[in-house]
């Protein structure tokens, strides 16, 4: 590990010495700069009208304001890579898909990568190449993203929830034990907001009682347990490149695995359920439409180009607000274990529990700072409650935390003026 000098700042946080940056070479931490002409021809430098709509206020409207709540990092290499694409006339089942798979797997370590439409969908193909089906039960957590859950319920199996670690808010290995059944199947981890499960545990558990394991890995590209990077633990992984995660192919996912049955199975499942050596118009299996164009494979692989600075510009802005917060008190910063590399995909602080945290966050978001209440536990959702008969008090930390989470606004480019701006606001609305 490396300690990274920033322009003028103190910082007490490390940066992995997977990339090594010189003094004043920090992108988020220069003023704004104006796009170059070729992209504010494309339109990608007009933030108010192509971020805001997706990243708006909690109603879904597009924030007045400067800060935003997510961007993706895009340069003039993405836009070249996708337009090559374009200009080729081959928009999907071409080379760019089969090319990002090959980097993904190089770069988690695995044997295999299947790029597909979105990380929900790379959850279901791996939910039914384990077998999961009807009578069946999984483990996982209710402080995640639906998809997660959705994964399951596709499938006509059943989520059973665990509770989370108080820490990390990942799942608990003591909660998940006690909930074994012998319909028991597979375990559902998440690496809840880029940090890795106690992975150690999770799988001792797993091979005790012969379980199946899913990594939802979906917000944590890059992380590591360990240093074993995340995507190579359990029997599948998955991840996400939604424009708000680590990079981004605007919408998609990818499913990794060492096991070839299971990508070959992938493989034909997300197209129509064709053999990969049948005709045409011939299907194995009932399968899906879960293909990735290849426009999003082309910009995916000129992303992952620079994934290594992402990730270390991401940790800065999470340093410069992790040694912000510290003299703002009330609110606590989040906990990095020592024996992982936090892959940041969103900044949440957890506030004191006598404070109500709507109430802040619409203080703070009258002040032009867009905030998020992450998450929401999945087992209070209307539609989990029709669904399932739901035990809403076995899972007191998960109840506990979830009503005391604030995600910031992060990406790699916020800058220091724009995190003094949140910290700030932050304190005077806490005190």
């Amino acid at each position: 590990m490396v300690s990274v000098d920033l322009p003028g700042v103190a910082c007490p946080c490390s940066v992995s010495s997977h990339t090594r940056l010189e003094r004043g070479s920090i992108p988020p931490l220069h003023p704004r700069r104006a796009a170059k002409p070729s992209v504010l021809a494309l339109g990608l430098d007009s933030t108010r009208t192509v971020i805001e709509p997706m990243f708006g206020d909690r109603l879904g409207h597009p924030m007045s304001h400067s800060i935003h709540m997510s961007s993706p990092d895009l340069d003039d290499s993405d836009i070249d890579a996708v337009v090559r694409v374009m200009r080729s006339g081959r928009l999907a089942l071409g080379q760019r898909a089969v090319e990002f798979e090959r980097i993904v797997a190089d770069y988690v370590g695995v044997e295999h990568a299947v790029a597909v439409s979105s990380g929900t969908a790379a959850l279901h193909l791996a939910a039914i190449a384990l077998g999961i089906g009807p009578g069946d039960e999984v483990l996982v957590p209710s402080f995640t993203f639906a998809a997660s859950l959705n994964a399951i319920l596709y499938q006509g199996a059943r989520p059973v929830f665990v509770d989370i670690d108080p820490d990390t808010y990942n799942l608990s290995p003591a909660d998940l034990e006690k909930k074994i059944t012998d319909r028991t199947k597979a375990i559902m981890a998440v690496d809840v907001f880029g940090h890795p499960v106690d992975w150690a545990q999770i799988e001792s558990i797993a091979r005790s009682h012969d379980l199946r394991v899913i990594d939802d890995s979906c917000e944590a590209l890059g992380a590591e347990y360990r240093g074993t990077k995340v995507g190579r633990f359990g029997d599948a992984a998955t991840f996400a490149f939604y424009p708000n995660k680590q990079l981004t192919t605007g919408e998609g996912g990818m499913l990794v695995t060492d096991d070839p049955r299971i990508a070959s199975l992938a493989r034909s499942l997300r197209n129509q359920g064709r053999g990969e050596m049948g005709a045409w118009l011939d299907h194995d299996r009932l399968g899906y439409n879960y293909r990735m164009d290849e426009m999003s494979a082309a910009l995916g692989a000129s992303q992952m180009a620079r994934l290594e600075l992402f990730l270390t510009k991401r940790e800065n802005v999470a340093c410069l607000y992790t040694e912000r917060l510290e003299a703002v008190g009330r609110v606590r910063a989040p906990i990095v274990r020592p024996q992982v590399r936090m892959s940041w995909f969103v900044y949440v602080v957890t506030l004191e529990s006598d404070l109500d945290r709507n109430a802040i966050m619409l203080e703070v978001e009258s002040h032009g700072i867009p905030v998020r209440g992450y998450f929401s536990p999945m087992h209070l959702q209307p539609y989990v409650r029709q669904l399932l008969d739901v035990d809403t008090e076995c899972l007191p930390v998960t109840e506990d935390i979830a009503r005391r989470t604030i995600a910031l606004p992060f990406h790699n480019n916020l800058t220091l003026d724009e995190i003094d701006r949140v910290v700030n606001t932050l304190r005077e609305v806490l005190h």
